[in-house]
């Protein structure tokens, strides 16, 4: 089997002797199966999940081994690290683009903090691009499919001299929806998206490379609506459609702005090879984005309950590395600063019957400011023992400027369509930066080994600590807390602590029989102390009447996950390839304190780990035969792939219990669970022998099976429940041709 040589460890090695939990696709592999974006690698690795956050095409939702973010909000780091090449994406919106010009993806589980330029506690997930070729080259690649699917890719590399290239790749994306909206006629769960990246790189010597890259991408895609999964309210009372795909939604455009996502950002990058074993690099970046995203919750011919949204952020960052590769001695060191700000502004338009309509405003301009030293370094303490030893401090700051009000009506607030507003007096909340803002530090260490007791296998162990900082609720809402020095008003302006992991993980990798059976397996155990978790809710005044809409944000004081990866790969003949993949993840949290008037209560017991199925694997092979096509000699692939996840809860709280108000929420918590599903993905590829001709004919999810993914839980309020979907079964041809 073809060797595979990743950069997990920030310098190029084999990835069966990287000492840790590392999965890697080809950028062929990616384009030969046709996989539409990085979702559908989640099925081939362990203890992963990766979907399209709810409501959006471009926002990625990361979990691995029961760590990460689900609700996007402004100022909220991922616990999982996404990076496009070195440069780390600081928020989820525009992090899921679909697949074009990669050399491959990597993922890395667990903490990833003596690594990486950004800590990141549950693990990474890397976009690595291709570099330019150095003879002239151009490639297309079409694709049609059912749903009216259309999509070109080009690429081209164009050598200026010996020293310098350029070159680039422009894509189109394009698709009907997979249901519609029935009283609109709207597609729903449609596409429509450009995207681009142009690459300069300069070889002035043997020993410096640069590379400045720029890349954009825009969604004009529909607004993607949520299916009711309960009946509207009387007097209608709708009943839910029969298409998962199928919405009601009334609601299309922010302030006029049909929704929009548009994502760019630019990169420096140098490296300098000063001796053979000591390298230097420089990463310089900056990214931007902005979304105009109409959320409707209800999903409601009529406005009952939803959300014109507008998001945008920006980021600047610079890392240094020192990479050193001696015989007994390899590691890396580095330091890194990024200072970033997320910005958003929402109205929520309530229409319950008993108030003709209210619009909850929220504006959130939140800073953060990270700097960190780094260092990893591993030493070989025989021919077949090394220790490794990795240490970081990060030093995060945070500072905010919140503002809530409510006003009369459901044409808007003023800054979003209706400047005429009156507002209810005071506002629910005004806070700024000088009450707002706080500083969390903290050194994390990690230690390991890796043993190679027998030619064949590797051992390894690790323990590592992770660190994300602290943050504010960016919806907290002041109105009813009973003034500034009671003790839910106290926890919502101190905001939520950091979370902090600290993991233990045993594993081996095995190569056997000349290299044509591979597996690895892996146990780990994390402890996770204040886990941030945030919500909605809709608040009330003393008469009960809905009065706006408030973040729950809280921490959840104490978590253990356990779980077993295994990973196997197999080339049972010179034409047959089997791999499979099965993990399993035991997460529990054990604290989790909420206030209840004066008093703290526990909701631990009554809790589940979101987008974290106890047991999930896959099975996949594939078989090649000798095809001459049109004169022209290749191989013919025939691929099959089923994936299967057990139960996945969208939302923690699931239980009933004895906690006050608890149990109006649980139903529709139970609604959005999705219960054990299997997939099938199919393909039938054939490739010139030259690489320079690929035609396939792909199928996925060819049981055409409906999963839910994502959604929204306001069964309390208005006994709304919405629920995203998977992508049901989709047919396409491709063909891609290289010059």
């Amino acid at each position: 089997m073809e060797k595979v040589v990743v950069t997990a460890r920030r310098r190029a090695e084999l990835i069966q002797d990287v000492p840790g939990a590392v999965s890697s696709i080809s950028g062929a592999e990616l384009e030969k199966q046709a996989m539409p974006d990085i979702t559908a690698v989640a099925n081939l690795v362990p203890s992963t999940t990766l979907k399209v956050s709810r409501g959006t095409n471009t926002t990625l939702t990361a979990f691995i081994r029961g760590i990460g973010q689900q609700d996007p909000v402004a100022g909220y780091e991922p616990g999982v690290g996404i990076y496009l090449d070195d440069v780390y994406m600081a928020r989820p919106q525009g992090a899921l683009t679909d697949i074009y010009d990669l050399e491959r993806v990597e993922i890395l589980r667990g903490p990833q903090g003596t690594l990486y330029g950004k800590n990141t506690i549950g693990g990474a997930v890397k976009y690595v691009t291709r570099k330019l070729s150095p003879k002239t080259t151009f490639g297309v690649k079409a694709t049609v499919g059912n749903y009216g699917e259309k999509d070109l890719v080009l690429n081209a590399t164009v050598p200026l001299s010996d020293m310098l290239r350029i070159g680039g790749s422009v894509a189109t994306f394009n698709r009907d929806g997979f249901g519609q909206n029935v009283v609109n006629g709207k597609d729903n769960y449609n596409k429509e998206a450009v995207a681009g990246r142009i690459s300069i790189e300069l070889t002035p010597s043997s020993n410096l490379f640069i590379r400045l890259s720029s890349d954009r991408t825009v969604d004009d895609s529909q607004a993607k609506q949520g299916y009711r999964l309960t009946p509207g309210p009387a007097p209608a009372s709708l009943a839910p459609l029969e298409n998962k795909y199928d919405t009601r939604a009334n609601l299309y455009a922010v302030n006029g702005h049909a929704q929009q996502v548009i994502t760019q950002g630019t990169a420096l990058l140098a490296e300098y090879q000063v001796n053979p074993e000591l390298s230097f690099k420089s990463v310089t970046a900056y990214r931007k984005s902005k979304s105009f995203a109409p959320i409707d919750f209800d999903s409601l011919g009529t406005p009952l309950f939803e959300a014109p949204t507008i998001y945008a952020d920006n980021q600047k960052s610079q890392e240094f590395q020192l990479t050193y590769t001696g015989a007994k001695i390899q590691g890396v060191a580095g330091v890194f600063y990024m200072k970033a700000n997320a910005f958003n502004e929402f109205d929520v338009l309530i229409n319950f019957p008993a108030l003709g309509g209210l619009a909850a405003y929220t504006m959130d301009d939140i800073n953060s400011r990270t700097k960190a030293v780094f260092a990893d370094v591993s030493y070989s303490v025989t021919d077949t023992f090394n220790v490794n030893v990795g240490g970081r401090y990060t030093d995060d700051q945070h500072d905010a400027r919140i503002f809530k009000r409510t006003y009369i009506g459901l044409a808007g607030s003023p800054t979003l369509g209706n400047p005429a507003a009156a507002g209810l007096s005071p506002a629910n909340t005004d806070l700024g930066p000088d009450a707002l803002n706080r500083t969390d530090t903290k050194f994390t260490p990690k230690l390991g080994f890796g043993w190679k007791f027998a030619p064949q296998h590797n051992m390894y162990g690790t323990a590592s600590q992770g660190f994300k900082g602290g943050m504010f609720d960016p919806r907290m809402d002041l109105t009813g807390t009973g003034g500034p020095n009671t003790l839910a008003s106290q926890l919502k302006r101190k905001g939520v602590n950091p979370e902090e992991v600290t993991a233990f993980e045993l594993g081996l990798k095995s190569s056997m029989n000349g290299g044509r059976l591979q597996t690895n397996a892996a146990v780990f155990f994390t402890k996770y102390k204040n886990v941030q978790i945030p919500g909605s809710i809709i608040t009330y005044d003393a008469a009960g009447n809905a009065n706006g809409f408030s973040g729950s944000l809280t921490n959840a004081g104490k978590a253990k996950i356990k779980g077993l990866e295994l990973e196997a790969i197999s080339q049972l003949t010179n034409s047959l390839n089997v791999s499979g993949m099965y993990s399993y993840i035991d997460a529990k949290y054990d604290e989790w304190l909420v206030a209840n008037g004066p008093n703290l209560i526990n909701l631990a017991r009554n809790a589940e780990f979101q987008n974290t199925p106890k047991h999930s694997g896959n099975l996949s092979a594939s078989y090649d035969w000798p095809l001459v096509l049109s004169g022209r000699s290749g191989m013919l692939s025939l691929m099959n792939g089923v994936s299967y996840k057990s139960r996945v809860y969208q939302t923690e709280i699931v239980r009933t219990g004895n906690t006050p108000g608890l149990d109006a929420l649980v139903p529709g918590n139970l609604l959005l669970a999705q219960d054990a599903y299997t997939l099938w993905d199919a393909s039938l590829v054939w490739t010139s022998a030259d690489r320079k001709v690929q035609v396939g004919l792909h199928g996925r999810n060819l049981t055409d099976k409906r999963y839910k993914v994502a959604g929204y839980n306001f069964s309390a309020s208005s006994n709304t429940v919405t629920a995203f979907y998977g992508d049901p079964r989709t047919v396409k041809a491709t063909v891609s041709l290289k010059f």
